[in-house]
C-alpha cells in the first residue's frame, strides 16, 4: 500500500494513536481526583436527606469544635449571587430556607483530612420541617417548558395504532467521580483545576457567586473520567472555590460514588402517549404525541431537552400531519439535564415502538415500514426544516438488513455461558427463545434554537531544536472522546508538520463551548482547521522549516461558527432549529429465557452515516460506547426513586453493562459528506445511543410476544407477564 501524506503524518482519516492511551491502560493517567498540593485541605458537602422541606435552623457549632476542622460554611457565607444555573439561575449554591430534592447541598466543611471533614459534616445540626413532595410529574404544576409542533389538518387514517410508553431515569455513570482542586491566587482570585465539560460556562456561573470578575476565576481542565452530559452543570466547583477563598488555602473535593449520584443531573424520565395513523400500505398520514419529561428540582438544560424531544419527536420519517407536544416540569425528584442523546432518546423509544406496531398492523416487516417512510435529502422534518445534506436512511436500512445474522443457538451441547444468566442458569436453556428487532434514530448535532455556538483556536508554529513544531490551544474539554488526538490530526494535515502538541485546555483561550451535542469535532475541529489555514497562508508556499526560519514563530487565532439556527415557534413548533442531523440504525438479536425473565444480547449490528471518518478507530469506539449505553437503558440501568428518595445510589444496585453484557458488534460505516461541515464530517457520538435501545426492546418483544412498553425491561416484566405460548424465533 502506498503511504499518503496524511497517513505518514497521522493526519485526518487515519486511526492516529491517542497520546493518553498508554497512561490510561497502565493506570498512570492523572485524573482530577489525583490532584495534590502541599498544604491543601479537604472539602465535604452536607446534603439534605429530604426531597422537600423547610430549613428552620442550622447550627454549625458542633462541627467547628471537631479538631482539624478549619471552616464550616452555609448560604450566609456566599459572598455573591446565591444561585446559579445553565439556562436559569434557580439552583442555590447552598440551600437558603428550603430544600427541593434529596441530596441538595446545605453546608460545607473543610478539614485537614477527608474523614475528619466527613465526621464533622455529620455533626452540623439542621432542623428541617418536611413538607409534601411533588414526585409524580403528571401532578406537577410548575412547567419548565411546553413546546408544541403542529402542521397539517388530517388526523384520520385507515390504520391507527396507539401506545403509552415510559423511560426510566438513567445515570451517566461515568467512572471518574466529580473532583477538583481550588487554589487561591495572589490577585484575590482563584484557580480551579477541575474535571468538567464546559470551562467558560463554569466560570461564568462561578464568578457572580464568588463576587469576583470573570478574569479572576481561572479554570484549567484536569483529567476527566467520562462525562456524557453530567459535567455540564456545576457540582463541586463553587464549593471548593468558596472554601479556598475563605481559608486562603488550596481545597480539594472528591465525591464518592454515592455522593456522585446526588451531585449531578440525570437523564429525564419520560411518560409518552403516541398515536400513529397510516394508509393500508404503511404510509404515515399523521402522528399525535404527548411527551412528558420530569426535570426534577431545578431547570438545568431541561428547556433545550424539551425542544429536542419535540422537534425530533416522530423520528426520521416523512409525516405530513403532526400534533406533538413536549412538556418539561419541575418536581422534587433528582434534577435532570443533559445526557448523551439529550431528549431524542426518550422519544426514539416511543416512536420506534410505534413503527413496529404499525408494521404489524399493516402486515409489513419492521424494515419495510421504516423504508417506506424514511426521510432523505430534501425531505421536510415536522418542524418544517428541510434536510439539506445527505440522509441515506433507506440505503442504511438496506445495508443493515444485508448484514449476516449470527448463527442459530446450538440445541444439544449448549455452553451455559452462552445462555441468558450465564452459569447461574437453572433451566439449562429449555425456555430460551430468540428474537430480532430493529431501531432507527435521528439526532441533532451541535447546539440548536439560536444558541451562539462557536469555538476558538490558537495555533502556533515555530522551530524547536531546529525542527518545525506546532502548538494548538483551545478551551475544548477532552472527556475521553479523543478530541486531543483529533486536534493534532487536523494540525498535521493542514500544516504538514508531524510534531504537534495540544496544550491543556483552560480559560486563557476564548470559549470552545461544551463537549456535548456531538459538536466538538465540528466546531473546535473547524476552529483548529481555520487557524492552521491562516498559519499555512503565512508560509507563502514555502516548506514549513524554510518558512519558519525566515519568519520566526507564527501564531494565528480563529473563531469558527456554523450556520445560524432559530428558535422553534412557541405556538407551531416550526423553525430551522438544528445545524446538522445524524442517523444510525441498529439490529439486535437476543436470547430470552421466558421463564426466568433473563435476556442475553447475542449481537448488535449498526449502520451509521458519519459524513467522513476522521479517526476510524475512535469512531468505532464511539459507536460501541453509545450502543452500550443504549443497551443499559434497554435492560438494566435505572435510578429507582420512591417518594423523591433514591433507592440505589451505588454500582452494586445501579447496574451498568460490563464487557460480559456487551455482545459482538457488526458495524457498517457510511461516508456521505456534509458539504457545510469541516471535512464533511457528521457528529457521531450520540446517534447509536438512540437506536440501540428500541432495537433491543423490539427483539425482546419478538422473543416473548409481550408488548413491553417500558424501559429498562426487568426480569419480572417478562417472567410474570408471560402466561401464554411463546413461539421460538
Amino acid at each position: 500500500m502506498t503511504e499518503t501524506a496524511d497517513t505518514a503524518l497521522h493526519g485526518v482519516g487515519v486511526s492516529a494513536r491517542r497520546p493518553d492511551a498508554t497512561l490510561k491502560v497502565t493506570g498512570e493517567f492523572a485524573y482530577a481526583s489525583d490532584l495534590w498540593l502541599d498544604g491543601m485541605v479537604w472539602g465535604v458537602t452536607l446534603r439534605s436527606p429530604h426531597p422537600s422541606a423547610w430549613i428552620r435552623s442550622i447550627d454549625v457549632g458542633p462541627a467547628l469544635r471537631v479538631p482539624g476542622v478549619l471552616a464550616v460554611l452555609t448560604h450566609e457565607d456566599v459572598p455573591g449571587e446565591k444561585r446559579y444555573g445553565l439556562e436559569r439561575r434557580d439552583q442555590p449554591v447552598l440551600a437558603v430556607d428550603e430544600v427541593r430534592h434529596q441530596g441538595e447541598p446545605v453546608a460545607l466543611v473543610a478539614a485537614d483530612h477527608p474523614e475528619t471533614a466527613r465526621r464533622a459534616a455529620a455533626l452540623v445540626a439542621v432542623e428541617y420541617e418536611p413538607r409534601p413532595a411533588v414526585t409524580d410529574p403528571r401532578l406537577a404544576t410548575e412547567v419548565v417548558r411546553r413546546q408544541p409542533v403542529r402542521r397539517g389538518e388530517v388526523f384520520e387514517a385507515d390504520v391507527v395504532v396507539t401506545g403509552e410508553y415510559e423511560v426510566g431515569m438513567q445515570d451517566q455513570a461515568f467512572l471518574g467521580p466529580e473532583s477538583g482542586l481550588a487554589v487561591p491566587a495572589e490577585d484575590g482570585g482563584v484557580d480551579l483545576y477541575v474535571a468538567t465539560q464546559w470551562l467558560h460556562v463554569d466560570r461564568d456561573q462561578l464568578a457572580p457567586c464568588l463576587g469576583l470578575p470573570p478574569e479572576k476565576v481561572r479554570l484549567t481542565l484536569s483529567g476527566v473520567g467520562g462525562a456524557f452530559g453530567a459535567r455540564e452543570d456545576l457540582s463541586m466547583q463553587v464549593h471548593a472555590c468558596l472554601l479556598a477563598l475563605r481559608l486562603n488555602r488550596p481545597v480539594k473535593i472528591v465525591y464518592g460514588r454515592e455522593e456522585s449520584f446526588f451531585g449531578h443531573v440525570h437523564r429525564h424520565p419520560a411518560r409518552m402517549r403516541y398515536e400513529h395513523g397510516a394508509t393500508r400500505d404503511g404510509r404515515l398520514v399523521y402522528v399525535r404525541a404527548d411527551i412528558l419529561l420530569d426535570g426534577g428540582a431545578y431547570c438545568s438544560s431541561s428547556p433545550a431537552v424539551v425542544g429536542n424531544a419535540a422537534s425530533l419527536g416522530v423520528g426520521p420519517y416523512e409525516v405530513p400531519n403532526v400534533d406533538v407536544v413536549a412538556t418539561g416540569v419541575y418536581t422534587n425528584n433528582p434534577p435532570c439535564g443533559a445526557m448523551r442523546g439529550f431528549g431524542a432518546v426518550q422519544a426514539c423509544f416511543a416512536y420506534e415502538s410505534q413503527m413496529d406496531r404499525l408494521a404489524e398492523a399493516c402486515g409489513l416487516s419492521p424494515v419495510e415500514i421504516r423504508r417506506r417512510n424514511a426521510v432523505s435529502q430534501g425531505s421536510s422534518l415536522i418542524t418544517g426544516q428541510v434536510v439539506d445534506s445527505p440522509a441515506p436512511l433507506a440505503e442504511m436500512l438496506g445495508e443493515l438488513e444485508s448484514l449476516p445474522m449470527p448463527g442459530p443457538r446450538g440445541r444439544d451441547l449448549q455452553d451455559l455461558r452462552d445462555l441468558p444468566g450465564g452459569v447461574s442458569q437453572t433451566t439449562h436453556g429449555e425456555s430460551v427463545r430468540r428474537g430480532v428487532g430493529y431501531g432507527v434514530g435521528i439526532k441533532n448535532i451541535c447546539f440548536s434554537e439560536g444558541f451562539d455556538d462557536y469555538s476558538t483556536a490558537v495555533v502556533r508554529a515555530e522551530l524547536v531544536g531546529g525542527e518545525p513544531h506546532v502548538t494548538v490551544r483551545t478551551a475544548a474539554a477532552e472527556v475521553g472522546q479523543g478530541l486531543v488526538t483529533l486536534q493534532a490530526q487536523i494540525a498535521r494535515t493542514e500544516l504538514g508538520i508531524a510534531d504537534v502538541t495540544v496544550a491543556t485546555a483552560d480559560t486563557s483561550v476564548g470559549s470552545a463551548g461544551s463537549s456535548s451535542a456531538s459538536r466538538q469535532s465540528y466546531v473546535t475541529g473547524g476552529a483548529v482547521k481555520l487557524a492552521c489555514e491562516a498559519v499555512r497562508a503565512r508560509f507563502e508556499g514555502l516548506p514549513p522549516r524554510e518558512a519558519l526560519e525566515r519568519s520566526g514563530p507564527i501564531e494565528e487565532t480563529r473563531v469558527f461558527r456554523h450556520r445560524p439556527t432559530y428558535p422553534l415557534d412557541p405556538r407551531t413548533g416550526q423553525g430551522d432549529s438544528h445545524v446538522q442531523l445524524a442517523l444510525c440504525v441498529h439490529r439486535a438479536v437476543v436470547d430470552v429465557d421466558v421463564e426466568l425473565g433473563l435476556v442475553k444480547v447475542v449481537e448488535l449490528a449498526a449502520v451509521q452515516d458519519v459524513g467522513r471518518a476522521l479517526n476510524p478507530q475512535a469512531l468505532e469506539g464511539q459507536i460501541h460506547g453509545g450502543s452500550a449505553q443504549g443497551l443499559g437503558l434497554a435492560l438494566m440501568e435505572e435510578i429507582r426513586v420512591r417518594d423523591g428518595r433514591v433507592l440505589n445510589p451505588s454500582f452494586t444496585d445501579y447496574l451498568i453493562p460490563t464487557v460480559l453484557d456487551m455482545p459482538p458488534m457488526r458495524l457498517k460505516i457510511l461516508e456521505f459528506p456534509d458539504p457545510a461541515a469541516p471535512y464533511g464530517l457528521r457528529g457521531a457520538g450520540e446517534p447509536p445511543t438512540l437506536s440501540s435501545t428500541p432495537a433491543i426492546a423490539a427483539a425482546v418483544r419478538a422473543a416473548t410476544g409481550l408488548r413491553l412498553t417500558r424501559v429498562p425491561i426487568r426480569p419480572e416484566d417478562i417472567a410474570l407477564s408471560n402466561h401464554g405460548e411463546v413461539s421460538d424465533g
